[in-house]
């Protein structure tokens, strides 16, 4: 509620009345765009206790208001500011930039071009292929509701501030070991270092690395927004192919026998967007480079719990690295985009940096949320959640295929994956990717996973065909509406 004890001033030696007083006072907050059309007044009674006047003088006010229309009685809701505001200045006081907002800023700023583009679909309720996110409906929702209860009390009791940077926190002892269980990276809790998501973790770690001019190597292509981070951050990118083995670690040996690479930026596991894994050839030719040439490695693994098969490649993080890798995870892919939760697996060193730099921008985490999570880890609910899952998804997986098969095999192919939650999807040449996506929206089909179809990409023609989050159903039809849109082409 607006501090209305210092908004509404009564002036004793005006000859208005007190209530009219308080009735144009009322009627130019609503002209200044403080009080929006809806918004709810305070209680007579609420009132009159503030200013310090009697509850009649307050009623008399808003019988003013409510005659000019400017306020509604409602029932059992009190007073709010009407919908239908005086034909003087109809409905809203904003739309003459009374707001200071609504003008240009007055100084310089860096204009960053925009990363994402969002997809506005035609349709109230559009069938939405995503880049590949969890079906959040499958949520253990009632022991997650359980183990956050628990978080609250806890939280109540809690110190931690954020500052410690030798935090052995209940969530981070609970982290290690699943970490340890279930990707075999020998570490210590100081070795661990927890952010929002994986998204901060890249950015922290790349921060700390890259300073304008540096050579940092990614493959092509790969994943967006890590691409445009570094070059915020005034990198100068080396772009490596890929092929169905993973990154072409001879094209990368070739680059580093001429230049001085800072950075390796690379997603060895269900590679971002292609899915591709890498094999084990390649990431034992990349260890030796990596020891030979001794740069630094953010080794990006933001779906590694997601398996089809039982025999995974572990991490390049459990190889004899020399400390030059820096794990990066994320526990909103098992959970879904409300559980900001990311994690950094790096040396001692490196880690005490990552945290000064942290606080300059999130000064004490999620700490319920964590204490939540780590609940879920201790208690096998996590592990039980992302069995389940797994075998859906892997049915889905099926599904999908097998419909690309049978509908769109004749323009479109991909490589079925081993895990994850998205296949990449490559259309011909002469089906262009842009037009379909175009198409299939005034369908009531959005397209919003990874696409890889303008500029520098276009050759691609591809996309990330997210099916984890969609049912057969849904599966379905949204392959039934590309069918239907690529024949119109």
């Amino acid at each position: 509620m607006l501090p209305y004890k210092n908004l509404i001033i009564i002036d004793k030696k005006n000859t208005l009345p007190v209530y009219r007083q308080i009735s144009l006072q009322f009627i130019s907050l609503i002209q200044e765009g403080k009080l929006s059309p809806g918004t709810a007044l305070p209680s007579s009674r609420t009132l009159a206790f503030d200013l310090q006047l009697h509850r009649k003088t307050i009623m008399a006010a808003y019988e003013i208001l409510v005659s000019e229309d400017w306020v509604d009685n409602l029932p059992r809701k009190s007073y709010t500011v009407s919908l239908n505001l005086p034909v003087i200045r109809p409905r809203s006081y904003n739309n003459k930039s009374l707001s200071p907002f609504a003008n240009k800023a007055n100084f310089e700023f860096n204009r960053l071009e925009p990363i994402i583009h969002p997809v506005v679909s035609l349709n109230k309720n559009p069938l939405i292929i995503d880049d590949g996110f969890p079906d959040i409906s499958m949520l253990p929702s009632q022991a997650i509701s359980n183990q956050f209860k628990k978080a609250l009390d806890t939280a109540t009791s809690s110190r931690n501030t954020g500052f410690d940077l030798n935090d052995t926190s209940n969530f981070k002892r609970s982290l290690r070991t699943f970490l340890n269980q279930t990707r075999g990276i020998d570490m210590g809790v100081e070795n661990l270092f927890t952010t929002r998501g994986a998204q901060m973790a890249i950015y922290i770690a790349a921060s700390l690395i890259i300073k304008p001019g540096d050579k940092v190597v990614v493959s092509e292509p790969t994943y967006f927004i890590a691409e445009a981070l570094f070059k915020k951050l005034g990198a100068e990118l080396v772009r490596i192919p890929m092929d169905d083995e993973g990154m072409r670690t001879d094209e990368l040996e070739k680059i580093l026998e001429k230049n001085v690479i800072k950075l390796l930026y690379i997603i060895p596991h269900h590679h971002h967007p292609t899915t591709v894994t890498m094999s084990i050839e390649r990431r034992e030719h990349l260890m030796q480079l990596i020891n030979t040439y001794n740069f630094a490695v953010i080794e990006d693994d933001y779906d590694y719990d997601f398996q089809f098969k039982y025999d995974p490649y572990l991490p390049l993080a459990t190889m004899n690295h020399g400390g030059n890798v820096i794990y990066i995870g994320s526990l909103t892919k098992v959970l879904g985009a409300p559980f900001r939760l990311g994690y950094m697996i790096a040396t001692a060193e490196f880690l005490k940096a990552a945290a000064s730099l942290r606080i300059l921008i999130d000064l004490k985490g999620d700490i319920i949320m964590e204490e939540t999570i780590a609940g879920l880890i201790n208690n096998g609910d996590l592990a039980r959640h992302i069995q389940k899952v797994n075998k859906l998804y892997s049915q889905r997986c099926d599904i999908l295929s097998d419909l690309i098969r049978a509908e769109l095999g004749d323009v479109a192919n991909f490589t079925k994956p081993t895990g994850g939650m998205a296949l990449w999807l490559k259309f011909k040449p002469e089906y262009e990717l842009l037009k379909i996506i175009g198409k299939a929206n005034l369908q009531g089909l959005s397209i919003t996973g990874s696409s890889y179809c303008v500029g520098k990409d276009a050759h691609f023609n591809a996309f990330r065909f997210g099916f984890a989050s969609l049912n057969e159903e849904q599966l379905t039809e949204a392959v039934h509406i590309i069918k239907k849109t690529v024949q119109t082409l």
